[in-house]
């Protein structure tokens, strides 16, 4: 109950700070300057609504503090995937093979850049909450603009180039498949057991091939008989899953918006407090 109770006064202040932006914004400067001398009149009353201002600037500038960490926090996830993705020896043959599929390293180095900026806005974020800086929460604001408008151009990049994709990285199996099984490169190998574990599935057709055996996942009893082809996989996975992957798109983007409305009404907040006092 005492935890319900203080989200109730924070969204409470939340309101009364965003709605007194507003009634103070819709304003001119000379206007702003008669009101603000004509509320110095009542010292009471400027009191009361610079205190509830004041809570209300407070529960922004915490639940902005909050999102930038857990974005921070993010980021860092991401680029730990990029570099494990880039440097671990399981995949490390995708870049040096001569006929890797150019759309997995772009997205790896994208993962990369993005996981950096995502800390970097996180940091932002954080500092101009905490510092109740206008010109950090201003950076913070760009680069989550910035952020999703690429969000947006990598959804609408891949839609209208999925079969593309999908057929660049069932070529890419079949080769690496076909090469694994004629030279037994240890590069190849990884490669293989890396897409294999990946996606649950094992050789090109469904059949186990005796070659590549070592490089299936390990199943048990009945199970070994019941054998996905990888293309097939990689097939399922951008078709009956893409609606998965656009939901945790979406849900990224709502998140991003939610952070520019609060950074914004955070900045406005802290200099139309200023302006007052």
């Amino acid at each position: 109950m005492a935890a319900l109770s203080s989200a109730e006064t924070c969204i409470k202040y939340v309101l009364f700070t965003f709605n007194f932006i507003i009634w103070v914004s819709s304003t001119n400067s000379l206007n702003l300057t008669a009101q603000v001398q004509s509320l110095k009149t009542d010292s009471v009353t400027l009191s009361l609504i610079m205190g509830v201002v004041g809570g209300g600037v407070s529960c922004i500038k915490y639940l902005m503090f909050a999102f930038n960490f857990l974005f921070w926090l993010a980021g860092t996830g991401v680029l730990a995937v990029g570099l494990w993705l880039r440097f671990d020896k399981r995949t490390e043959g995708l870049f040096q093979a001569q006929d890797s599929p150019t759309t997995f390293y772009t997205g790896v180095y994208i993962l990369i850049v993005a996981g950096a900026l995502m800390m970097v806005v996180g940091f932002l974020g954080c500092c101009g909450a905490i510092r109740e800086s206008p010109f950090m929460l201003g950076l913070f604001f760009l680069f989550l603009l910035l952020i999703f408008a690429a969000e947006v151009a990598a959804g609408i990049w891949g839609l209208s180039n999925k079969d593309k994709i999908v057929n660049e990285l069932k070529n890419f199996y079949t080769e690496t498949y076909n090469n694994y099984v004629s030279t037994k490169q240890d590069a190849l190998k990884e490669t293989l057991r890396a897409i294999q574990y990946s996606l649950q599935c094992c050789g090109t057709t469904g059949t186990v091939f005796e070659g590549a055996q070592d490089t299936c996942p390990k199943k048990e009893g009945l199970q070994v008989l019941i054998t996905t082809s990888c293309p097939a996989a990689i097939d399922d996975l951008f078709n009956s899953k893409l609606h998965i992957i656009g939901g945790v798109g979406i849900g990224i983007g709502v998140i991003m918006i939610f952070g520019m409305i609060f950074s914004m009404l955070l900045c406005c907040a802290i200099k139309r407090t200023r302006d007052i006092v």
